[in-house]
């Protein structure tokens, strides 16, 4: 079961950035969620608004 948050070094990961990269991506899709109403917790970002945001997907499958 995956879990509800994203941490930088998997955001870094999937975009293929570098660690400071993936905190200002953080940064902005967390500022994105706060002016809609919801919590957010600093250096992670919500799976599902992660892969809607770049892959307009709730999730993504990765090729085996």
């Amino acid at each position: 079961m995956e879990k509800m948050f994203m941490r930088v070094d998997e955001v870094a990961e999937v975009l293929e950035v570098s660690i400071p990269y993936a905190y200002k991506l953080i940064r902005k899709m967390n500022a994105e969620l706060d002016k809609s109403g919801c919590h957010t917790i600093a250096g992670r970002v919500d799976r599902k608004f992660f892969y809607e945001h770049f892959y307009g997907t709730k999730s993504y499958e990765r090729g085996k």
